[in-house]
């Protein structure tokens, strides 16, 4: 049985690929300090609490369980605090995968997959944005997942390493059978928020800058549903496992959404009028983010299943509705 170290594995995107991983029979041991993530969302395989920046502990799980693979989730992601807590970011975005890529050298580990972000293409001058577009972020979260990019082609080029880095755009959704979701209280993503103001647990939903060169004024962003981007970690698995060479692909729909038309199509999907304040736009945020995703389409032959906004929406929102009763009784972690 083939052996998968999930870092992160306890938060919202890390647990959804655990579940793909254990539906699948892989062994999965998750790795997670449980500063954002959750023991229930663990729903395959072992649960070991710990901190990246913990090297020594690191050392030790990595020798003791001996993983065909690493797939690496566990990083600080809101943008704001990037820009407000540099350090924060460096320190464990940089610092934790520094650590992590030492582990798998020790212990002679040489395939990981990393979970990276569309926020290291700054704000693109081409939209779709392909992977082969210059890395330009402007806030250090997305710089903190530039700078380990370089990282990992430096030590791919040393033949310690094969890696994909999968370049996440708006990730959104839960499981269809309505087991994990996003479970932050304090979650930024706009679908999450906007579910739960839907769901009478916010007085209103912010929208953040008005006046951006869209059609509408508002953002806009490639919306992935969560299980779609679990398959891509699957598929880019089984790449390396096969003896795939080193690669990078976005992982989007390759279509995008202002924050108006997702507020206007939560309204819908939920049958609830909820009250919108506009306010000033946030740091660091570019006006489009959109995926070219043929790269993944091709060379891994990912073929998503949710693309529907719609859908999308409606599995955060039986999530959410249920949330609260989940977390309860299985214990808040």
């Amino acid at each position: 049985m083939t052996k998968v170290l999930v870092t992160g594995g306890a938060g919202y995107i890390g647990s959804h690929v655990v579940k793909a991983l254990g539906e699948r029979g892989y062994r999965v041991l998750t790795y997670d300090s449980l500063v954002t993530g959750h023991p229930w969302a663990v729903l395959y395989g072992d649960l070991v609490v710990g901190d990246l920046l913990d090297a020594t502990k690191l050392e030790a799980v990595m020798k003791e369980f001996k993983p065909s693979a690493v797939m690496h989730f566990a990083a600080y992601i809101v943008v704001p605090e990037s820009v407000a807590q540099p350090l924060k970011y460096y320190t464990n975005n940089v610092q934790g995968t520094l650590n992590l890529l030492n582990a798998m050298k020790n212990n002679g580990v040489d395939k990981l997959i990393f979970s990276s972000s569309a926020a290291v293409y700054g704000i693109p001058e081409e939209i779709p944005v392909p992977e082969k577009a210059p890395l330009d972020p402007i806030n250090p979260y997305g710089q903190s997942k530039a700078v380990v990019e370089k990282v990992l082609k430096d030590v791919s080029n040393a033949g310690d390493l094969n890696y994909v880095s999968l370049r996440y755009f708006n990730v959104a959704g839960a499981d269809r059978k309505g087991r994990i979701g996003e479970g932050k209280e304090n979650a930024t993503h706009l679908i999450t928020l906007a579910t739960r103001t839907a769901a009478g647990k916010r007085p209103y939903l912010s929208v953040f800058g008005t006046d951006y060169p869209t059609p509408d004024g508002t953002c806009i962003r490639d919306y992935i549903h969560v299980d779609d981007l679990a398959e891509a970690h699957i598929l880019a698995l089984e790449y390396l496992l096969n003896g795939g060479k080193s690669d990078i692909f976005n992982c989007g729909y390759g279509r995008g959404y202002s924050v108006l038309e997702v507020v206007e199509a939560v309204k819908r999907v939920t049958g609830i009028d909820f009250s919108v304040q506009f306010e000033d736009r946030r740091p660091g945020d570019p006006p489009v983010l959109v995926a070219g995703a043929d790269k993944i389409r091709s060379c891994l032959g990912w073929k998503p299943e949710f693309d529907n906004l719609d859908e999308i929406i409606y599995s955060a929102w039986q999530w959410e509705v249920k949330r609260e009763n989940i977390t309860k009784n299985k214990g808040n972690g």
